[in-house]
């Protein structure tokens, strides 16, 4: 908040997923701190990093949704700032675009906060509804996957540079990622319009970021799905799943009868996690991509954990041409 004048108000979308008759939207209410992602020098992009995360949050604040038919559903933000509403909705897939997105109206419900509220209090927000032409979802993971983080420093210190000092249109895809996921996108019969779904231990917070990184590395539109600062402390206080886990349990939840490709790295812990998805969810999994690291020891570990791995189709990626013919030879592309 200004010294002399408070900032205005503002809410975010998170682009999420639903179904024909499910609701699954989630967001944030926030401060306006005027982050401007295009802005040049170090001053700026050290001072957009401290805007992401030193946000001021709109506590306990009720939300509208309207559609474009006129419905509308109500919510209201936590301690934090951020909102979800998980409900039935009849009739959704009426409304859904070309894409399969449906789109919808965010609004402050309270007109008299006291504050100004930017966009005259009409927010856009989008919820994909997968094509029932789909036959497969692709559910992939961002840092090291697609975006080159560093995230197998020990120190993290390569993580907190390219954010600070690399703008999001600056930030470079590893070779052919976007490519590839295309073709996984068209499938097949190259009009499948598989979803595509971005998966990352990455906070809330870097949700713009990274969506800038996507749109401008013209990689397929999809949900991006991250975790809220305080799940890191909670992972630190007990033996819970990841978060990351999580969301991806909640996607082949969602969508019973849709198979998935699972996309990762070797780096972290996305082998393990993959391997108890698949076996939670016995026929479900397609294929498992894993991104190889320049990192000996965990890349031994990741060929160890896969060494007996024989029910499901698995590739180590050292190139993206590498996963295109794999893709090709199980039929999931042409």
């Amino acid at each position: 908040m200004g010294i002399f004048k408070k900032d205005k108000l503002q809410i975010i979308n998170f682009q999420s997923y639903g179904s024909a008759n499910h609701l699954y939207v989630r967001g944030r209410a926030l401060e306006d701190e005027d982050i401007d992602l295009d802005k040049k020098g170090i001053f700026n992009l050290m001072q957009n990093t401290w805007k992401r995360f030193e946000v001021d949050e709109i506590r306990n604040a009720g939300i509208n949704i309207k559609f474009d038919d006129g419905s509308f559903v109500s919510g209201q933000t936590d301690s934090e700032g951020y909102y979800l509403l998980d409900q039935p909705v009849q009739g959704l897939h009426k409304l859904v675009n070309e894409e399969g997105w449906v789109q919808f109206e965010l609004s402050f419900s309270d007109m008299n906060l006291k504050r100004e509220i930017l966009l005259q209090n009409r927010f856009p927000g989008e919820m994909l509804i997968p094509s029932e032409k789909a036959e497969f979802g692709v559910i992939s993971d961002i840092d090291d996957t697609i975006l080159h983080t560093g995230v197998v420093s020990s120190l993290k210190w390569k993580v907190i540079l390219n954010t600070m000092f690399k703008r999001a249109t600056k930030r470079m895809q590893l070779e052919g990622a976007s490519d590839f996921y295309h073709k996984l996108h068209q499938g097949k019969m190259e009009d499948e319009a598989n979803p595509i779904f971005y998966v990352s231990h990455s906070p809330w917070n870097l949700y713009r970021y990274l969506e800038l990184f996507l749109k401008t590395n013209n990689f397929p539109k999809g949900p991006i799905l991250l975790r809220s600062m305080s799940s890191f402390k909670m992972r630190k206080r007990n033996d819970e799943k990841p978060q990351k886990q999580r969301e991806i349990r909640n996607l082949l939840k969602a969508y019973p009868k849709l198979p998935f490709i699972l996309i990762g790295d070797s780096g972290e812990r996305d082998g393990d996690i993959y391997q108890e998805i698949s076996a939670e969810f016995p026929g479900r999994i397609k294929a498992i991509y894993l991104r190889s690291v320049n990192d000996s020891s965990r890349m031994k570990r990741i060929t160890n954990l896969f060494a007996d791995f024989k029910e499901i189709p698995f590739l180590m990626v050292h190139k993206t041409s590498e996963a295109i013919e794999h893709a090709k030879l199980h039929g999931f592309i042409k």
